[in-house]
């Protein structure tokens, strides 16, 4: 009924009430690459940020975080696991309108400017330009941006296979932080750009990032940023 649990990490603590699951995907033969979900603890709820299926251990730790109140659906190419969680907590989905890839189930709650964060002193950005919703969501307190394909931070290639680490090098992605090249190149408009969007995402005040492909960025992910968008943006 549903697609499996691929394999994963154990869940680790990123920051006080943030957690992350670095796992994987298979999307054809030999093509396998990571993902990520990322946890925030509220209290005795928690909420999902791009949800990845997990193996009954791991869905065994993540009970012992909390309730799962709502799973957080950031970007359009994202949503596989939607439904597996939903059905086993009976929680919220929010996500934005205009949803392309994965058409159901449905959202609950819609993100748009003006929604409040899942989490005391969280906000969420909206790729106003992009032609498939993305957002970013931001963690206060840590300085901590969370995104989906938009932006992305590869210290290593783990869980990659050899051929997908060979079609994404070709695609431009490079061991640091990358704008994420398949994903920009279909949310563009036509004869359009998104510059306008990271510029104004740069005024927002973080310094961490965790999307839903790589690696955390612990610090100095705004200055990286300016480079490849001055880089992507010539």
């Amino acid at each position: 009924m549903y697609p499996p649990a691929y394999p994963h990490d154990q869940i680790q603590s990123l920051y006080p009430g943030v957690f992350l699951l670095h796992g994987s995907i298979k999307m054809g033969p030999g093509m396998r690459m990571n993902r990520n979900m990322v946890i925030l603890q509220s209290g005795s709820e928690i909420t999902l940020i791009n949800p990845v299926r997990m193996n009954e251990e791991g869905l065994a730790a993540l009970d012992l975080l909390g309730k799962v109140s709502k799973i957080i659906r950031l970007g359009d190419f994202h949503g596989l696991d939607d439904e597996f969680y939903l059905n086993r907590y009976k929680c919220e989905l929010w996500a934005q309108k205009g949803q392309e890839t994965y058409k159901s189930p449905s959202p609950t709650r819609d993100i748009n400017p003006n929604t409040t964060g899942p989490i005391e002193n969280s906000e969420f950005f909206i790729f106003e330009s992009a032609t498939y919703p993305e957002a970013a969501l931001l963690i206060k307190e840590h300085k901590l941006l969370i995104t989906t394909d938009s932006i992305q931070y590869h210290s290593d290639w783990s869980y990659f296979s050899w051929l997908t680490k060979f079609a994404f090098k070709l695609l431009g992605f490079k061991t640091g932080l990358n704008i994420g090249g398949p994903w920009l190149k279909r949310v563009t408009p036509k004869g359009k750009t998104l510059k306008k969007d990271f510029e104004i995402l740069l005024t927002l005040d973080f310094d961490a990032i965790i999307a839903a492909h790589g690696a955390l960025i612990g610090n100095g992910a705004k200055e990286l940023l300016k480079v490849e968008i001055n880089n992507v943006f010539t």
